[in-house]
């Protein structure tokens, strides 16, 4: 999954070089459109691939402090970014009313199962916030995979952690969000 091009231009850019961090994304351009589209799929709020991920990019290239070291930490820093696009482009579409609401995101594998179909975007984002302060790990681990799009397996890599540990996360997060959204009901 470590893309030692993207890596290297990450180090070049921590080194100073003025336009690395730029070379870095676009190295890392056609996967982060890939889960751009998957998260699109699963509920939009109304932009397209190519401008998710550049607003995305904006977002954190915009960040005090923006600094991945490797590839991992870029994507999963893109993940976070693309949350919080989601989540403003939610936020402005509800202040404009326009379209009656936000746009949702769907959660798979069994908290749809449990909960409703889908959960609006900015009521996910307040979910995951409240996770964080119990469990962070937990939190960016649903944030990959649902903002993200990861597999399992890309979670562990991008954690440092094992498969086992990424699947009992899920299983923590999705008890705790099933009883945020029962204690809601």
């Amino acid at each position: 999954m470590d893309d030692p091009s993207v890596t290297q231009w990450l180090h070049r850019a921590r080194d100073g070089e003025a336009e690395a961090l730029g070379r870095a994304y676009a190295a890392a351009y056609q996967d982060l459109k890939q889960t751009a589209h998957a998260q699109l799929r699963r509920g939009g709020n109304g932009l397209d691939t190519t401008s998710l991920v550049n607003e995305t990019y904006l977002k954190l290239a915009r960040s005090d402090g923006f600094q991945p070291q490797d590839r991992k930490a870029l994507m999963a820093l893109s993940a976070h970014a693309m949350r919080q696009v989601l989540v403003d482009q939610a936020r402005m579409q509800l202040a404009d009313k326009r379209g009656g609401g936000a746009a949702a995101v769907t959660l798979h594998t069994g908290l749809a199962d449990v909960a409703p179909a889908a959960l609006d975007v900015l009521e996910l984002h307040d979910l995951l916030s409240s996770l964080a302060h119990a469990d962070a790990r937990a939190a960016e681990g649903v944030e990959l995979r649902c903002f993200g799009g990861y597999t399992e397996p890309e979670i562990a890599d991008i954690q440092g952690v094992t498969e086992r540990t990424v699947q009992r996360d899920w299983r923590k997060a999705r008890a705790f969000l099933m009883s945020q959204l029962t204690g809601h009901a």
